[in-house]
């Protein structure tokens, strides 16, 4: 499929192609969708295998982004930035600021910040050229690091699922398996042991092992491969997508999958019906892990950034998944349907409101 065919099945509006010789820069913007206000998405850093899946990466992360947005309730729309360069090597003062300089060039059509192959201190630079970044350090005057609310946010919203299922949102006693033990992870580890929970980790990376065993010693850690055959209540991807596929949905012993990674089902189509015929509740991934959304847009939309603010928003994570299961029950159709539902009605309401002329 062409470019401009994948654009107009999925419904991006545009899609930017940013080149600086000097700098190395290859670099991708695309804009899915802006109904509901201006791009919001980060900027990745991958040694792609070819620029096709550069594109492909960019499209379908832009349209994950405006799911993301609408589900959150946030007034921004879906866009996502890539840079096509090896983020272990090629990362330069002046491949950012010429990033940068794309980004402003958009004037506030786009705002983007860290994704995967880039940090803060990449931002900071790009910073210099462009005020349309977000999540800066805080001593630059930024909200800081997203995943202190994107791990609260996912442990709210496995409350929810808790609720669902069991008719109680506490998680006192039940086991859980968390896959992924950096950043996210470790911190929602934090908030599931202090309710009482049993925990299950693992980690390919040995050093978030040894992080997790001196923080939290009663946490169980097995090898990662084993982790999907655990029985257990719940299972948290928080590392990797796609780790509900072909070869583990059938090794699957929980009830619940619910974490913070992102794009957990390979193929949500297929994977999102097997999961609704095996019973196991499935909280869509761009709904429970939008708690660094939330803070991102908050610190981008607002005069001054609001921790208090941020997080009372994240709560309501609780709220939007059990929204998601109520139409999911409903309409007798898989959460990852229902969680595209909501997005849609959102989007759409705003879209209908638009026909109202404000006056000048």
């Amino acid at each position: 499929m062409g470019i401009f065919e994948e654009m107009a099945r999925e419904g991006h509006e545009q899609l930017i192609l940013c080149q600086h010789r000097k700098s190395g820069l290859k670099g991708i913007i695309a804009i899915h969708n802006t109904v509901l206000g201006p791009g919001l998405g980060g900027c990745r850093m991958w040694n792609y295998e070819n620029e096709n899946e550069a594109f492909k990466d960019a499209l379908r992360l832009a349209r994950g982004m405006t799911y993301k947005s609408a589900a959150a309730g946030v007034d921004f729309g879906g866009a996502k930035a890539v840079i096509y360069a090896d983020p272990q090597k090629d990362k330069t003062e002046k491949l950012f600021r010429a990033m940068g300089r794309f980004v402003e060039g958009l004037k506030g059509r786009f705002s983007t910040g860290t994704d995967v192959g880039t940090v803060f201190d990449d931002f900071v630079i790009m910073g210099r050229e462009t005020s349309y970044v977000g999540a800066l350090p805080e001593e630059y005057g930024g909200s800081g690091d997203t995943s202190v609310i994107t791990a609260y946010g996912t442990w709210k919203g496995l409350k929810a699922c808790a609720m669902e299922k069991y008719g109680t949102a506490s998680l006192e006693g039940l086991r859980v398996v968390v896959q992924g033990l950096g950043k996210v992870g470790h911190k929602l580890v934090g908030h599931l042991q202090e309710e009482g929970a049993e925990i299950i980790g693992c980690d390919v990376n040995s050093d978030y092992i040894e992080r997790i065993q001196n923080d939290y010693p009663d946490v169980e850690i097995v090898d990662p491969e084993q982790a999907y055959d655990v029985e257990c209540h719940i299972f948290s991807p928080n590392a990797l997508g796609s780790v509900v596929n072909d070869q583990t949905i059938e090794r699957f012993n929980c009830e619940i999958i619910g974490g913070a990674a992102n794009n957990v089902l390979e193929e949500e189509e297929k994977h999102g019906q097997m999961l609704e015929e095996k019973g196991i509740l499935y909280a869509p991934d761009y709904v429970i892990n939008s708690g660094g959304l939330i803070q991102v847009a908050d610190e981008t939309a607002e005069a001054e950034y609001s921790k208090n603010r941020a997080f009372k928003k994240a709560d309501g994570i609780y709220d939007m998944l059990l929204e998601v299961f109520r139409l999911a029950r409903e309409n007798s159709i898989p959460t990852r349907k229902a969680a595209d539902m909501m997005a849609e009605n959102r989007i759409e309401g705003v879209r209908e409101l638009k026909r109202i002329f404000p006056g000048e």
